[in-house]
């Protein structure tokens, strides 16, 4: 009976450790839901500071943890299922231009893009050494080019009536 005593005195260290089990099991799960109850530890934690009986440390811990999880645990999953903004990667190449380094045909040749040397190949039509493309896809490593899109012609000038 001392033992228990003595460790219902030294609780707040109990709930110390829980928190500590329960963030390095978080890790291992990445669903929040452990350092949800690791913020409910360190609320009994706090209760036990406050004074508060080894149940009302329970209880404490239990409404803390059942609040964190109905209200944090979902704005943080959202956030984290959340794609990232801006395009990156392969989609961002697409409608960039590009200079052909080695005449592209519909069978290969290539192109710099971004600064880098890229296999390209042709929507069809045939583009000599020096001519400005535009990306329309990218399928591998290759990137998939066509003829750059005409500038809109300016607009006619108009004419003001003389006074």
């Amino acid at each position: 009976m001392e033992f228990l005593d003595a460790l219902l005195d030294r609780s707040w260290l109990i709930w110390i450790a829980a928190a500590l089990v329960l963030g390095i099991l978080e890790i291992t799960a990445i669903d929040l839901v452990f350092a949800m109850l690791a913020g409910g530890a360190l609320a009994g934690a706090l209760a036990d500071a406050a004074g508060l009986g080894f149940v009302g440390q329970v209880l404490v811990a239990a409404v803390v943890a059942a609040l964190l999880i109905g209200t944090i645990r979902p704005i943080l999953l959202r956030r984290l299922r959340m794609p990232p903004s801006g395009t990156t990667n392969t989609p961002a190449l697409i409608g960039r231009p590009a200079m052909v380094l080695a005449e592209v045909t519909a069978r290969g040749g290539q192109v710099k893009l971004v600064g880098e040397t890229w296999s390209a190949r042709s929507t069809g039509a045939v583009f000599d050494v020096g001519e400005d493309v535009v990306v329309t896809a990218i399928d591998g490593a290759t990137a998939v080019v066509g003829p750059l899109p005409e500038p809109p012609a300016p607009p006619a000038p108009t004419q003001i009536p003389e006074p």
